[in-house]
């Protein structure tokens, strides 16, 4: 009798905590209704995504070889139109407006690129960095569209502007290296007897 009673609560233990760990369990502490995952609105997910994009492809600064003696040192990298979109649709926005009710669009678009200015800056000594120089181009863009306002309330009507102009100015800066970093040190490896 107790030799049954020992297996059978040896098993009933066993079969309590397989029920206990199976599944989805919280391993911190209990947050309550904050527990529960909520929806995120596509607003703020492509606010994000657009953010990251846009880290990822214009907010970083390159790090490029040296300039070689009596080389050119023109900036070979105008702006691309992703770009100039990308600044003037913050510098006059589109986005946002309420379907039916106010809506503006960018028709027709054409964009024009012209340097403005490239120089290089003497060779300077940035931390986490090294000698570097840094090259400075600056780009001004012209971008000309038909503008295209529906507007649904009180009246519906709709505003079209065939010539709108707007001018951008983007700036491209990258790092240059200055000379050799190794240059002059002893070749790492064990020491001369």
């Amino acid at each position: 009798m107790y030799r049954i009673s020992l297996r059978t609560a040896l098993g009933l233990a066993i079969v309590a905590s397989t029920l206990n760990s199976v599944g989805c369990t919280t391993q911190g502490p209990f947050l309550g209704p904050f527990f529960m995952p909520f929806p995120v609105s596509p607003y703020f997910q492509e606010a994000k995504e657009d953010e990251f994009l846009e880290h990822e492809r214009y907010g970083r600064v390159p790090i490029l070889p040296p300039i070689p003696p009596g080389g050119p040192h023109v900036a070979l990298d105008p702006p691309s139109d992703d770009e100039v979109i990308r600044a003037l649709e913050r510098a006059r926005p589109t986005e946002g407006g309420m379907p039916f009710l106010h809506e503006v669009n960018r028709n027709n678009v054409r964009i024009k690129k012209e340097k403005i200015a490239d120089y290089v800056d003497p060779p300077r000594v940035m931390p986490l960095v090294g000698p570097v120089q840094l090259h400075h181009a600056h780009y001004k863009c012209t971008v000309n569209f038909t503008e295209v306002k529906r507007i649904g309330w009180p009246f519906p009507h709709t505003l079209v502007d065939e010539e709108t102009i707007e001018v951008v100015y983007i700036d491209h800066n990258h790092l240059h290296r200055v000379g050799d970093p190794y240059e002059g040190s002893q070749p790492m490896g064990p020491p001369k007897r």
